[in-house]
């Protein structure tokens, strides 16, 4: 009788263990269907907020602005002033206030110049001796600058202050370069 008495109640423990198990994994599955709703919300209202903002985007004072993005990720205040600018490979070359410091600002990655650099025949080796971009030295500092450490419009931002600093038009991109040689 003892040993029926067990089983049942181990059979039962067992049986509302499961059943616990089971209504566990249903509200497991539906808080995630829930977040992944408030994130696709979140994207959603982001998009709509960053559109109205994308309509009335200036940048009035283009260097000031590049200054504070570069200032934020280097964690002081460069003071940047333009040097020179090259349309192949693009770049914009600025050195700090007391000229300790030279900037280059790029839409071309680090794996970029790396390829640039190892073609043979390529057309942009005849401006490997002018563009500092292709002549960085090994231990540049390279930051990536992107709407995650720029701010929420920097990609919009950036298209407008760079066609006034260099004059050119850059097309849409989602990482910008900096490299800061000492």
């Amino acid at each position: 009788m003892e040993i029926i008495l067990a089983i049942v109640v181990a059979s039962a423990v067992i049986f509302f263990g499961a059943l616990i198990s089971i209504g566990n994994e249903r509200q497991r599955k539906a808080i995630d269907g829930l977040r992944e709703q408030v994130i696709l919300w979140a994207v959603q209202d982001l998009k709509i907020k960053r559109e109205h903002l994308a309509r009335t985007v200036q940048v009035p004072d283009p260097l000031g602005w590049l200054n504070k993005v570069a200032s934020k990720i280097c964690g002081y205040d460069l003071k940047l002033q333009v040097l020179e600018m090259f349309e192949e490979p693009q770049s914009l070359i600025c050195a700090s206030g007391d000229g300790s410091v030279r900037v280059v600002f790029s839409p071309i990655s680090p794996a970029d110049i790396r390829r640039i650099k190892s073609g043979k025949q390529n057309r942009l080796s005849q401006f490997a001796g002018h563009n500092p971009l292709l002549l960085l030295p090994k231990g540049v500092d390279v930051h990536e600058l992107s709407v995650l450490n720029g701010g929420h419009l920097f990609d919009l931002e950036l298209t407008l202050a760079w066609k006034v600093l260099t004059g050119q038009t850059l097309d849409p991109v989602n990482s910008f370069w900096m490299y800061i040689i000492s």
